[in-house]
């Protein structure tokens, strides 16, 4: 299985003609297609002038700092792009750009042209033109004739108002045929918009999201910066919390063995004291060893830890686990970590009044799904809590999916193998 930080995958949309004409992503991505032809012609013009006069610049000092200025403003144009993808279309796709040098002139250049990105994001921007033709094109003979047929009544009384007869449709019999043939052809319109967008984000998550060994090893060197900041943040709350609370009894327990034969009472008050610093000390290591690995994981699987997490949300929550047997430690523990990380996101964010997890084992290894009926928008940030789920999941060559629309519903899916 391939192994990706964030799996940018582009919804076909919700199934049946109502869903897909109420869908509101069917409505952000018709005005894209319809425009992307405006940005298309835009870019290629630029470019067509940019490229080939920095690079005949070259020959002398001026065309350098030129070159390397024409790099960065196509690149930027693709970053661009990319936050209007995620707007219109969708889709998430990361800035698949290398990490930058911390010094240096030629570092730089080096850095901006041998990123296969910077090329990659050239020619989806020279593609934009074309591929926007075709679909303006298409969109608008869709959208017109859908508006003629739906609106056929309409037209035909403004034309009887005004005395014209240029419509193809003379009596009202033929108006109110064609209107109901304008509802058919406005799903089939639906339909075809989706169809775009589908086609036209997959060719923008292949040019303008990397390699898929690019984004292996970036999720991978996430995962390991993650494991050791986890490492870290354990060591500190060991020294400021637990060995703190062990220093503090073994200091009481020394007052106590000196007082032991001359202040017998202060003595016993100090062993008390220490006693309860004991206690204090080992409710701090259990909370530690469960943000760690929770023991109810170990002791009693996924179906009851994630039943543990179902219970201590806000609203209803429906857990399905269908596992016939066990999987590996570190699946389970990937599992129930991001099930806590999406159920907190809805709590916090979401508004959501019902949510379910489901868990089930396929070809692809185990699948985990977590539904809420919120109000969508979630998105993936750097640093984020679903982006530190998509690194953890990246070392076991896991794929982690997030469809968020504006208006909900979200969905949160993880494809964990069981060997790799």
């Amino acid at each position: 299985m391939r192994s990706v930080a964030l799996k940018d995958r582009v919804p076909l949309g919700p199934k049946g003609p109502l869903g897909v004409l109420v869908d509101p992503m069917t409505w952000r991505a018709a005005p894209y297609l319809l425009v992307s032809v405006v940005f298309g012609l835009g870019w290629f013009v630029v470019l067509s002038f940019a490229v080939p006069t920095s690079v005949t610049l070259t020959i002398v000092w001026v065309g350098v700092p030129l070159a390397m200025a024409t790099v960065l403003m196509w690149r930027g144009g693709a970053m661009l792009e990319r936050r209007m993808l995620g707007a219109a279309l969708g889709i998430r796709i990361q800035d698949p750009y290398r990490s930058r040098p911390e010094r240096g002139v030629g570092a730089h250049i080096h850095w901006l042209v041998t990123d296969p990105a910077t090329w990659k994001d050239l020619g989806y921007l020279l593609m934009l033109l074309p591929l926007g033709l075709v679909e303006a094109a298409l969109s608008a003979a869709l959208w017109v004739a859908t508006g003629m047929s739906l609106f056929a009544p309409l037209i035909l009384v403004i034309e009887e108002a005004t005395g014209g007869r240029e419509y193809v449709v003379e009596d009202w019999t033929a108006a109110w045929v064609f209107s109901v043939l304008g509802v058919a052809m406005l799903v089939l319109t639906a339909y075809c918009v989706r169809g775009m967008a589908w086609l036209h984000g997959t060719l923008a998550v292949v040019l303008l999201g990397g390699s898929e060994e690019e984004r292996l090893r970036a999720s991978r060197a996430r995962g390991i910066d993650a494991a050791e900041a986890e490492r870290r943040r354990i060591e500190r709350d060991l020294h400021d919390g637990a060995q703190q609370r062990l220093l503090s009894v073994a200091v009481d327990l020394g007052r106590a063995q000196a007082k032991l034969d001359t202040e017998p009472e202060e003595a016993r008050m100090l062993i008390a004291q220490a006693h309860a610093g004991t206690k204090a000390a080992i409710a701090e290591l259990r909370n530690l060893a469960r943000g760690i690995h929770p023991a109810i994981l170990s002791d009693r699987g996924l179906d009851a830890a994630l039943s543990g997490l179902a219970a201590r949300a806000p609203i209803r929550v429906d857990v399905s686990v269908d596992l016939q047997e066990r999987p590996p430690a570190a699946v389970e523990s990937i599992a129930y970590f991001i099930v806590a990380e999406a159920l907190a996101n809805m709590a916090k964010h979401s508004a959501a009044t019902e949510a379910s997890v489901s868990v089930f084992r396929d070809k692809r290894g185990v699948i985990v799904d977590v539904w809420d009926n919120g109000v969508g928008g979630a998105v993936v940030t750097p640093g984020g809590g679903l982006s530190g789920l998509a690194d953890r999941a990246a070392t076991i060559d896991g794929v982690l999916v997030l469809h968020s629309p504006i208006g909900g519903p979200t969905i949160v899916r993880a494809e964990l193998p069981c060997e790799w």
